[in-house]
C-alpha cells in the first residue's frame, strides 16, 4: 500500500530510507518545540500551549505535503515570522497576540487564494535556474550559521558582530556544549565517508548520548542563565493537554476595537504575508534542487499542492495559537538521508504529533546535538554552485550576493530579493533582458524595492 500511494520504487527509495529522513528531519527540527513557545510567550502567550500548537500545527502541515504534492518536505512555525509576531507586532505596534495571530489567519486565506490561482507557482517558474542554484546555496550556508549559532560555537561580539567562542569563559557549559557541537560534526562527517545509512540521525543522538555522559561526570554543568540546560531526560511522557485551551480559536476573540487604524492592520498582514511567500519559494527551491527535483525547465512537478498545503497549515496554525508555519529548511537532512516522497514527511508529521505526548524527552535534545546536523547539510547544499557559471559575470554577481545575503541578512526572503533586483538592474543596463528577464521578474523587482521603501 506505502508503494503504491508513495510511488517509492518510481522515486528510487524504500519503506526504511524515508522512515530513517523522515526521523532525521524530525530531530533537526524538534529545538523549534522548544524555541517557539520560548519566543511567543514574549507576547504573553502560554508557552505550554504554544508548545501543543506548535507541534499539531506541524503534524497537520507536514502530512498536508504528503498528501497535496508526495514530497520529502516538512513544515513548522517560522523561525524570524515568530519574532516578528513576538517582537514587532505585539511588542512594537501594541496589538495583542490575538490581532496577531488573526493577520496570520488572513495571511493564510491570502496564501490559499494565491496557490490555488498559481500566483505562487507563476513566481516560482519566473525565478532564472542560476538564481535557484544560488538560493540553494545561500540557505546551505544560512543552515550551517544556524547550526553554529545554536551551538553557540559562533557568538555575538561587540567589535565585530560575531566571533568564535572563548572556551575560558563558562567552559563547562557553553564551552563544553560548543565542543560538543564540534565533536559532533567530526562524527557525522566520519559517519557520512563510510557511507553510514542514517549517518546523520546517528550523529545528532551520539552527540546527545556524549552530552549525557559529560553532565553525569560534572564535564557538562547546566547553566539556565546561560539558556544551558540538563540533556538527562527527567520526564518522558506528558497527557495534560489542557494548555492548549488558552490559545486555541483565539484567534477568532481578537479585539478589533484596538486596532489603531485598518491600513496599519493590513501591513502586518503584508509583512507577514512578503516573507512567508519567499521564505517557501526559497525552501521549496533549494531542497527539490538539492534531490534533483525539478525538471528540465527547473519547475517543480505537483507545486500547486506544496503551496497549497503551506497556506492551509498557516491558517490551521493561527486557530491552534501559534506563528507562520511554512516549510522547513531542515527538511534538507531528510532529504540528504535519501528522503524523497511522502512518507518522509508523513514519518515527521506523525513523530510531531507524538512530540505531543513525549514533549519532556523531546524537548531534552540539547541545540548542541542537532547544530551538527544543520552544519553537515549547509555542506551538501553548497555544493549547489558549482552549477552556476562563474565566468558568466552578468549571472554570477546576481548569484553570489543572493548566496551572500542569506546569512549574513539572516533570511531567505532578503538573499531572494538581493538576487532578483540585481538580476534584473545587471540585464537592464546590458541591454540583454530577452530570454532572461520574464515580465514577472520585473514585477518582483519593483516590489522588492517597494518593500524596503515602505516596510
Amino acid at each position: 500500500m506505502l508503494e503504491k500511494f508513495f510511488k517509492l520504487k518510481e522515486n528510487g527509495t524504500n519503506v526504511k530510507t524515508e522512515i530513517m529522513a523522515g526521523i532525521t528531519t524530525f530531530m533537526t527540527m524538534a529545538y523549534i518545540l522548544a524555541v517557539n513557545p520560548d519566543i511567543l510567550s514574549a507576547s504573553g502567550m502560554d508557552a505550554n500551549a504554544v508548545l501543543l500548537a506548535t507541534a499539531l500545527a506541524s503534524f497537520l502541515g507536514t502530512v498536508l505535503m504528503a498528501l497535496f504534492a508526495n514530497y520529502p518536505f516538512a513544515l513548522a512555525p517560522g523561525m524570524g515570522l515568530n519574532a516578528y509576531f513576538a517582537f514587532t507586532v505585539v511588542g512594537i505596534y501594541g496589538y495583542s497576540w490575538q490581532i496577531a495571530l488573526m493577520a496570520v489567519f488572513v495571511e493564510g486565506l491570502v496564501f490559499i487564494v494565491l496557490s490555488v490561482t498559481n500566483v505562487r507557482e507563476a513566481i516560482f517558474n519566473a525565478i532564472p535556474m542560476t538564481l535557484k542554484s544560488a538560493v540553494s546555496a545561500g540557505i546551505g550556508l544560512f543552515i550551517a550559521f544556524i547550526g553554529l549559532q545554536n551551538a553557540k560555537i559562533v557568538v555575538n561580539n561587540e567589535s565585530t558582530l560575531v566571533s568564535y567562542q572563548n572556551f575560558k569563559t563558562d567552559f563547562n557549559s557553553v564551552g563544553m556544549g560548543a565542543l560538543l557541537a564540534i565533536l559532533g560534526v567530526l562524527i557525522t562527517g566520519f559517519l557520512l565517508i563510510k557511507k553510514v545509512k542514517g549517518g546523520i540521525l546517528f550523529g545528532i543522538l551520539i552527540t546527545w548520548v556524549l552530552g549525557i555522559v559529560c553532565e553525569l561526570v560534572g564535564l557538562y554543568q547546566p547553566n539556565p542563565d546561560l539558556k544551558m540546560y540538563s540533556v538527562i531526560p527527567t520526564a518522558f511522557v506528558s497527557f495534560d493537554f489542557s494548555a492548549l485551551g488558552k490559545t486555541f480559536g483565539q484567534v477568532f476573540k481578537a479585539d478589533f476595537g484596538a486596532l489603531k487604524n485598518v491600513t496599519e492592520f493590513i501591513v502586518v498582514v503584508f509583512a507577514f504575508l512578503f516573507v512567508d511567500i519567499f521564505d517557501t519559494l526559497g525552501t521549496l527551491i533549494g531542497v527539490s534542487s538539492k534531490a534533483n527535483m525539478l525538471d528540465k525547465d527547473g519547475k517543480l512537478p505537483r507545486i500547486k499542492g506544496a503551496l497549497l498545503a503551506d497556506a492551509i497549515a498557516t491558517s490551521a496554525g493561527a486557530v491552534l495559537g501559534t506563528s507562520t508555519t511554512t516549510t522547513f529548511v531542515e527538511s534538507a537532512s531528510g532529504v540528504t538521508e535519501g528522503g524523497r516522497t511522502g512518507l518522509t514527511a508523513v514519518t515527521t508529521g506523525l513523530l510531531f504529533l507524538l512530540s505531543v505526548i513525549f514533549s519532556p524527552l523531546f524537548l531534552t535534545i540539547p541545540s548542541f546535538a542537532t547544530a551538527p546536523a544543520l552544519i553537515i547539510v549547509g555542506f551538501y547544499m553548497i555544493a549547489s554552485v558549482a552549477k552556476i557559471n562563474w565566468d558568466n559575470m552578468l549571472e554570477a554577481i546576481p548569484a553570489f550576493l543572493c548566496i551572500l545575503s542569506m546569512p549574513l541578512m539572516y533570511s531567505i526572503s532578503e538573499g531572494i530579493a538581493m538576487g532578483v533586483i540585481s538580476w534584473t538592474i545587471l540585464h537592464l543596463a546590458a541591454g540583454k533582458t530577452k530570454g532572461k528577464v520574464s515580465v514577472l521578474m520585473y514585477v518582483l523587482t519593483v516590489l522588492f524595492i517597494l518593500k524596503y521603501i515602505f516596510l
